[in-house]
């Protein structure tokens, strides 16, 4: 598979765009090491990026991807490569993990992912068993998954400071792949054994909010050392609280903030002459699955919202009320793969991404939100790590699967579909940034703690 197409007309300036980032690889590369030496990354991640030409960014950052089963599985020494050094750097003695999924069993591409992350784990050498906070998984209980896998889930204990299954099986890490929409678990709370991604990454109390806060910081400096302009790489945002969708409370707040944040984007289009219309995605600022999200072009749409759409927006998973939300600038999708709107996603273990996949909707248009029904995934074919290698010396044979997979892309454009513009590197870097953010955003929200 090519990479989508974009067209001519956004083609210019995503080649200066792309070649800005690119003639800067090597001090990129030199300033992520610094940073990773000063942040440590999420044990995982999964970034959307949406690519209009003349702005690039990420519009969202996940901190227990559930689409593993979606990346390319020529990719998985990649993964496990990755995986066996975050693990190791999580607790250098560790020989197994404890896998804890969502409580969902009927999703059968869930379970899919599951099984996919435990072959990533497996891979990378250590024993990998499931461990569920799902009050109805009361003995062991086998699941087929949607490609006809197998997965066992077997119920959580805890004997004081420790969490195991019921043979004793207690590793001294525990890997969430569930992101506690619902609450953090009694059961989980002051264990001695480390869980990563943090609890507090949880959406409990995560807010993505706080996530582009921490991302404005990270895009000023890598804007600074690129030497463009940050917005091209930063989506303006703004908080909106104390809502009742049902009720129709804050509507007018909401509709002000809308009404704003246009304004500003319309200001910046004006200066950079883009022709397009500004828009906004509303998005609850705790949840993820792609609920609680409505793209905005005007702030009568807030104001005019039907019954269908504000009880849409109430509620996220789990049944949370909405009552705030992120005002986000919307950016165009100008991808097209096979004339559907498209977006990449990518994935990344630790400080390494390790593939990613186009989430691709032929029902939506290039300014709505991409991640709901209808919607397919296309694997990458071609690797997007790129250069970003940087394993210490002990871990030759990793970095060796690594280095099997270094080449990059070829992107496809309307104009000239054999030209070489390395945008899966600079997807990579994105992708990057975001999971700088993420971890800016858990040593802030921890010390806040």
């Amino acid at each position: 598979m090519g990479l989508p197409l974009i067209s001519a007309a956004y083609l210019k300036d995503l080649e200066i765009f792309e070649q800005s980032i690119l003639s800067k690889q090597a001090q990129i590369e030199a300033w992520f090491r610094t940073q990773w030496r000063q942040h440590r990354p999420p044990f995982y991640g999964s970034v959307d990026i949406r690519n209009s030409g003349y702005k690039m960014a990420s519009i969202d950052m996940n901190l227990f991807p559930g689409g593993f089963n979606n990346l390319n599985p020529q990719f998985l020494p990649l993964a496990a490569a990755a995986a066996q050094d975050a693990v190791e750097r999580a607790c250098d003695t560790a020989r197994s993990v404890l896998l804890i999924p969502e409580n969902h069993t009927r999703n059968t591409f869930y379970l899919q992912n599951v099984y996919a992350l435990g072959e990533i784990l497996r891979h990378a050498g250590f024993e990998v068993r499931l461990g569920s906070l799902n009050p109805d998984i009361k003995e062991r209980t086998t699941l087929e998954t949607a490609l006809g896998n197998k997965i066992t889930l077997e119920p959580i204990l805890r004997t004081r400071s420790r969490v195991h299954l019921a043979d004793g099986f207690s590793p001294c890490l525990v890997l969430l792949n569930n992101d506690l929409s619902g609450g953090i678990p009694e059961i989980l709370q002051g264990i001695n054994q480390i869980v990563l991604p943090p609890l507090h990454g949880g959406w409990t109390t995560r807010r993505k909010t706080r996530h582009f806060a921490a991302y404005d910081q990270v895009a000023a400096e890598f804007a600074q050392l690129v030497g463009i302009d940050p917005w091209v790489i930063n989506p303006y945002f703004e908080a909106c609280s104390n809502l009742d969708f049902q009720e129709r409370d804050g509507e007018e707040q909401l509709a002000q903030t809308v009404e704003r944040l246009l304004a500003r984007i319309q200001a910046k289009y004006n200066e950079k002459g883009i022709t397009d219309k500004p828009f906004v995605m509303v998005k609850a600022d705790a949840g993820t699955y792609g609920m609680g999200v409505m793209s905005v072009r005007s702030p009568d749409d807030v104001r005019d919202l039907n019954r269908k759409t504000r009880n849409k927006m109430a509620k996220v998973k789990e049944g949370l009320a909405v009552s705030e939300v992120i005002v986000q600038e919307g950016i165009y999708t100008h991808e097209t793969l096979h004339s559907a709107a498209a977006e990449p996603v990518v994935y990344m273990v630790d400080r390494f991404v390790i593939g990613g996949f186009y989430r691709v909707h032929e029902g939506r248009g290039s300014d709505e939100n991409l991640n709901a029904g209808g919607m397919h995934f296309v694997p990458l074919n071609r690797n997007i790590a790129s250069a970003a290698l940087e394993l210490s010396e002990h871990e030759a044979e990793s970095k060796r699967a690594f280095e099997q997979w270094d080449h990059l892309g070829l992107a496809q454009t309307e104009t000239n579909t054999d030209c070489e513009d390395n945008r899966l590197y600079v997807y990579g870097v994105l992708a990057r940034l975001s999971l700088l953010a993420a971890a800016v955003e858990l040593e802030t929200d921890l010390s806040a703690a």
